[in-house]
């Protein structure tokens, strides 16, 4: 198969020992879905698509701006409002045309998650999103799917393989983060989410391959240019509450928003109750009704979730409403 793709292109890598034609197979006919084309997912892209991964699903709702170029440098001037992933496939086109890239131009949801992950061999979870995270993590631990998931912010991050037979992204992260902030607020240099996102292309190919020992139950992390790593093989699995999508809201459930007015005129549905304090006070459920609780990008719910248990024993679930439109 290897020599059909034109084996030229690939020889440089397809000298390595570890990789040889049955493992150039193997990187041709792996289908790698990417969330998120951004400032990590564009690395990941450029490197897998260079490789010759056979079938990528790249799926982003965003559309290219000129505050992404300095650290998306697969976009230019010319790409500046059109969908992310629709130039990042013509980008790939212009590289390697025998990669076919699916481009999706939507939000990675807890509905659409577990078909997207069921139909790849592993996933990368580029989205730099704390929802998009938790939610990838669970369908991929469901479905038995590799899951390479990096997030960075400022001059830090860290890149780690997950679930496949590794425990999952709650194993290591029980908790929600300390802070709330995104690359919008903090800021990031383009060579930090450079650095993590060729990582994740890395790590990608070495459980494609098969390389020991494996990425996956593997963290490595970035603070002002010096890596450390560690491995989490055996940290134990942790429950906690699930995001769902806003189309998976039951008549039966109490919906609370924790949104201000100022924030989102509109509450999440009409029936829900807008109490941006709810957790440690506040009306509870009904025995036997399931609570949502809604915020922009499931922070404040996962925080509520947490003063909520304290108190009532009940199924609590989270909504990340996202930027209101």
């Amino acid at each position: 198969m290897a020599a059909g793709r034109g084996m030229n292109r690939y020889a440089r890598q397809m000298v390595l020992p570890e990789v040889g034609a049955a493992g150039q197979d193997r990187i041709l006919a792996a289908h790698v879905l990417i969330v998120g084309a951004g400032g990590l997912g564009v690395p990941a892209l450029q490197y897998l698509a260079g490789a010759g991964i056979g079938q990528i699903t790249l799926i982003d709702a965003d559309t290219v701006a000129e505050s992404n170029l300095h650290r998306q440098p697969i976009y230019g001037m010319a790409d500046i409002g059109q969908p992310k992933v629709q130039a990042a496939a013509q980008a790939v086109a212009r590289l390697d045309p025998a990669v076919a890239v699916t481009p999706l131009q939507a939000r990675l949801t807890p509905a659409n998650a577990p078909e997207l992950v069921r139909a790849a061999d592993l996933v990368l979870d580029c989205a730099d999103s704390y929802a998009a995270s938790y939610t990838l993590s669970d369908a991929c631990l469901a479905l038995g799917r590799p899951l390479i998931s990096a997030s960075a912010l400022g001059l830090s991050g860290y890149v780690g393989g997950f679930c496949g037979g590794a425990p999952s992204l709650r194993a290591v992260f029980p908790d929600a983060p300390d802070s709330g902030q995104t690359c919008a607020t903090a800021g990031v240099l383009g060579p930090v989410v450079g650095m993590l996102g060729a990582m994740q292309a890395q790590m990608a190919l070495g459980v494609i391959l098969g390389i020991a020992p494996s990425p996956l139950g593997q963290m490595t992390r970035l603070d002002h240019g010096r890596l450390t790593q560690f491995r989490f093989d055996t940290a134990p699995e942790t429950p906690g509450p699930r995001f769902i999508a806003l189309d998976q809201i039951r008549d039966s459930d109490l919906v609370i928003d924790l949104r201000p007015d100022t924030e989102a005129p509109q509450t999440a549905t009409p029936d829900a109750l807008r109490i941006p304090g709810y957790g440690d006070t506040g009306p509870l459920p009904a025995d036997g009704q399931r609570v949502v609780l809604a915020c922009r990008s499931g922070l404040r719910s996962w925080r509520a979730a947490d003063r909520l248990a304290r108190r009532w024993p009940g199924e609590i679930t989270l909504l990340a409403m996202g930027e209101p439109e």
